[in-house]
C-alpha cells in the first residue's frame, strides 16, 4: 500500500439494491419492469468500492447475515474488495428502485434491516478497533441500523483514540444531530446542506453561511474539520483556522445515487496519501461530479475524475 495509510471502510447495514424501470409508476396495476440490476449497497461499500475505482486501496468491514448477506458477500469478493465480515443479528435487508419512464423519475424503496441489541452493538466497536490500523482512516458511511443509539460514532472515537486511527463520519438522522451536539470530536464530520439547514435551523444560501456553520460545529468541539455538500455548488470544509471551497464541475445529472459516497472515496483516499486538505477536498468533489453522470448505483469513473480533478477550481473562504 506504498504511498497510502490504511483505509477501512464500516458498513452496518448494507443492502442489496434492486434496481430496475417501468413504463409508468401508477398504483393498483400489475407494473412490468425491466430485468433487475444487482448491485452491493451501503454507504461504507460503495466507498470501497469508488476507492477502488480511483485507484486506493481500502479494506471494507461489512455486517452481513442470511442467503441475502452470503450473496451480497460474494458480489464483494467479485468485486474485488477486501472483505472483513462481520455477523449481522438478522437478514441482510434488500432495497429498491424503480425508474419511470414516463417522467424519468426514480421512486427508491429502502427497507430497515435487521435489529441490534447492546452486546451486538459492543461487539462490532470492539471489532472496528481492532481492524483499525495507527496512522489510519476510518471511515462511517450511511445508516445506522435499527437498535444502534445516537452515540456510535462517539463511543468509537473514544475506542479509537489509542489506536491514533482517524474517523470520518457521513451520516444523517438522530445519528448526525447527536454528533452535532457532542464534545467528542471526530476528525472530519460530512452532511449534506439539507441535513445541515436542518442543524442550523435557517437556510444556509451561500458558501461563506456553510462555511461559518461548519467552523461553528468545529468550534463547539463536534469535529476536528466539517464539510458541507452544496451539490451542485460543491463542498466547503471547514477547520480550526481555515475554510475551503471546490466547485463541482458543471455536468448533466443523470443519477446523484452515489456522489456522496463518491466524494468520500476521492476525499479520504486524498488525506491517506498526506494531500493537503484542499487538495482532497478538490479530489473529493472531482469524484462527485464524475458520479453522478453515471446511471443508478453506479460509481464515478476513474477518467473523469482525474479530468475533474485536473480542471479543479479551490478557493479559501
Amino acid at each position: 500500500m506504498s504511498g497510502q495509510a490504511p483505509i477501512l471502510t464500516v458498513t452496518l447495514n448494507p443492502a442489496l439494491d434492486v434496481s430496475t424501470a417501468a413504463d409508468a409508476v401508477v398504483p393498483d396495476l400489475k407494473l412490468r419492469c425491466d430485468k433487475p440490476r444487482l448491485d452491493p449497497g451501503g454507504g461504507g461499500i460503495n466507498v470501497s468500492r469508488a476507492i477502488k475505482v480511483i485507484g486506493g486501496q481500502s479494506s471494507a468491514m461489512v455486517a452481513l447475515g442470511g442467503p441475502t448477506g452470503t450473496r451480497l458477500a460474494d458480489m464483494l469478493k467479485s468485486a474485488g474488495l477486501q472483505v472483513l465480515r462481520l455477523t449481522a443479528p438478522g437478514e441482510t435487508r434488500q432495497s429498491l428502485a424503480v425508474t419511470d419512464r414516463a417522467t424519468g423519475g426514480q421512486f427508491r424503496f429502502v427497507m430497515p434491516g435487521p435489529e441490534w441489541h447492546t452486546a451486538q452493538v459492543a461487539t462490532a466497536i470492539a471489532a472496528i478497533a481492532e481492524a483499525a490500523l495507527a496512522g489510519g482512516w476510518v471511515v462511517i458511511s450511511g445508516s445506522n441500523p435499527p437498535g444502534v443509539a445516537a452515540g456510535f460514532e462517539q463511543m468509537l472515537t473514544v475506542r479509537l483514540k489509542d489506536g491514533r486511527a482517524r474517523l470520518l463520519v457521513d451520516t444523517s438522522g438522530d445519528a448526525l444531530r447527536a454528533m452535532a451536539g457532542s464534545s467528542i470530536p471526530v476528525d472530519v464530520l460530512r452532511m449534506d446542506s439539507h441535513e445541515a439547514e436542518g442543524l442550523a435551523g435557517r437556510p444556509l444560501p451561500l458558501r461563506s453561511d456553510s462555511a461559518a456553520f461548519a467552523a461553528n460545529l468545529v468550534r463547539n468541539g463536534a469535529a476536528r474539520s466539517v464539510i458541507v455538500a452544496r451539490g451542485a455548488d460543491g463542498s466547503v470544509i471547514a477547520g480550526p483556522d481555515v475554510a475551503w471551497h471546490a466547485a463541482a464541475a458543471p455536468v448533466n445529472v443523470v443519477s446523484a445515487v452515489g456522489a456522496g459516497d463518491s466524494f468520500v472515496a476521492g476525499f479520504v483516499l486524498a488525506m491517506a496519501r498526506d494531500w493537503p486538505v484542499q487538495e482532497a477536498l478538490a479530489l473529493g468533489a472531482a469524484a462527485a461530479s464524475a458520479a453522478v453522470m453515471t446511471p443508478a448505483t453506479e460509481l464515478c469513473h476513474a477518467d473523469d475524475v482525474r479530468h475533474f480533478y485536473s480542471q479543479r477550481v479551490v478557493t479559501r473562504l
